[in-house]
């Protein structure tokens, strides 16, 4: 399971060296794409297969199940970290999330989202405070 929030820095070639902690899971194999609110998922190999498969299962005729899984599909790239746990984030995942040097990597259980840094700031702030003041039930059974 992937927790936590780690800080972490892109070099020059776009390169991310990843948390220790999520390192063996990932090890296998993974695949980055676009994440909504600009950021970048990072699924393990086995888990981009299973969303694959839930994506592929929404209806053909639906535009926006279309327009979903062009957006998803068309920026994922598969890579395997190195002997250092790095791990290329291509351009265009770069530009997309408007990474720059300073990165938040932030564990979503079943998958990891990378955010630049500023932006992880201001987006946490806002979603802090909701999270406080939540009333009503947002998801079933949690919260």
């Amino acid at each position: 399971m992937f927790l936590g929030t780690h800080m972490q820095k892109l070099d020059d070639k776009g390169r991310l060296i990843l948390p220790a902690k999520f390192r063996e899971e990932l090890s296998p194999g993974l695949v980055l794409t676009r994440g909504q609110e600009n950021c970048l998922t990072l699924f393990p190999t086995t888990e981009f297969e299973a969303e694959h498969a839930r994506i592929q299962n929404a209806p053909k005729t639906n535009k926006e199940a279309r327009d979903y899984q062009r957006v998803f599909l068309s920026a994922a790239f598969a890579d395997q970290p190195d002997k250092q746990g790095r791990i290329t984030v291509p351009n265009i995942l770069r530009q997309y999330a408007s990474l720059t040097r300073e990165v938040a990597v932030i564990g979503m259980g079943n998958r990891v989202e990378i955010w630049d840094a500023p932006t992880w700031e201001d987006y946490l702030v806002g979603a802090q405070q909701a999270f406080a003041e939540r009333e009503e039930e947002v998801i079933p059974g949690v919260i």
